[in-house]
């Protein structure tokens, strides 16, 4: 069984402030919640180590929203993938459709991403979707499908990472696919993996589903065969929103 997943990411939203909903969500997410579904938020990075010391020993794990492949050395302004994990990050967000459009990264910095993470051990939630144009031209399956295979790294342990995937134009747009959409596509997203990394490693992978997940309707896109989740957007940065998703969950 594949424990539900729902993960939220601020963006570049938060200030010491909004600790407070991090607070609440800690103090719901009670031993019922912790059973059933596991619960990531994933501020921005001036706030990871705050987030972190405020969620320990609760049912919340912070993690963060990119990383540099690299190490460490001379790149002002870069995050390495342990610092992060210093700051008490346990997952990275790698591939936002918002970092591969605004910073032009390919699936290949994808995948040099999700390595490093991995290398820290520190689980990377890669994310994949296609835009609008794609989806009209008939070619949504092929685009994603592409992706996962230059995303993932081919040695990727089964079980220890996440595929995300977040149609573009459905991301803070308050459009979603269909439902059949959204279940075509993850069921294409596990067969890629399973050719990819074989069927063992498919199955124990963890798909979430991204782009305008709210709590109207968030029910009826986890009740979906493939769909292990969400990486849910704006309605992650208020504690009461965010906990009826993850009660849907």
């Amino acid at each position: 069984m594949r424990k539900p997943l729902v993960a939220g990411n601020w963006k570049m939203n938060g200030t010491r402030a909004s600790l407070a909903e991090i607070g609440e969500m800690a103090k719901a997410c009670d031993a019922t919640l912790r059973a059933k579904v596991d619960v990531m938020v994933c501020p921005p990075a001036t706030l990871l180590f705050p987030a972190a010391a405020l969620a320990l020993g609760s049912a919340v794990s912070i993690g963060a929203q990119d990383c540099s492949p690299l190490g460490e050395g001379a790149h002002t302004g870069d995050l390495s993938a342990g610092m992060l994990f210093d700051s008490g990050a346990k997952a990275v967000i790698v591939g936002h459709s918002e970092r591969r459009a605004d910073h032009g990264e390919k699936d290949a910095d994808v995948a040099a991403k999700a390595a490093a993470v991995l290398a820290q051990g520190m689980m990377p939630i890669i994310c994949v979707g296609e835009t609008r144009a794609e989806r009209e031209a008939g070619k949504a399956l092929a685009v994603v499908a592409r992706q996962v295979r230059g995303s993932v790294p081919k040695d990727a342990p089964a079980g220890g990472f996440v595929v995300a995937y977040e149609p573009v134009w459905a991301i803070g747009t308050g459009l979603t696919p269909t439902l059949q959409d959204i279940a075509d596509m993850h069921a294409e997203i596990r067969r890629t993996l399973a050719r990819l990394l074989g069927k063992p490693a498919a199955q124990a992978t963890r798909l979430l589903y991204g782009g305008s997940v709210k709590p109207a309707n968030a029910a009826e896109i986890l009740n979906l065969a493939d769909v292990d989740g969400a990486l849910v957007g704006g309605a992650s940065l208020k504690a009461a929103d965010f906990l009826a998703i993850i009660r849907a969950a």
